[in-house]
């Protein structure tokens, strides 16, 4: 299993960012896909979860409104588009995967069985 992320960087508060995830390695229309971060100094968070792209995406409060996840079947991708981005959104940002079959959607760190390394996305001026 393969969890590969990318697109993480510096930004200015009220900026914009997009990030990827290509996976390998398991049947990726069998899983929900998320992501959870880690500020710094703190433990891991849940961002967001999706099942399809349509109603079925869930997203924390502290993000809701401002960020965007989105699946690519064909590429077996999962993006997190960012946007309005504060300073509380520096973390390291990870692209997580659940089994489908586990029957609850999956809104906590631990609910995912699969983890990328990860990608670093710091708010700053």
């Amino acid at each position: 299993v393969q969890l590969a992320e990318s697109g993480g960087g510096l930004v200015q508060p009220g900026g914009s960012l997009s990030l990827s995830c290509a996976t390998s390695g398991f049947t990726f229309n069998a899983h929900y896909m998320g992501w959870v971060r880690q500020p710094p100094g703190k433990g891991l968070e849940w961002v967001s979860t999706i099942y399809d792209n349509t109603h079925n995406r869930y997203y924390a409060d502290s993000v809701k409104g401002r960020f965007t996840i989105f699946r690519d079947y064909d590429k077996k991708t999962v993006s997190l588009q960012m946007t309005n981005l504060k300073s509380e959104d520096t973390a390291l940002y990870f692209c997580v995967a659940a089994p489908i079959s586990r029957g609850r959607v999956p809104r906590e760190p631990d609910h995912f069985d699969y983890r990328g390394q990860g990608t670093q996305v710091t708010v700053s001026s």
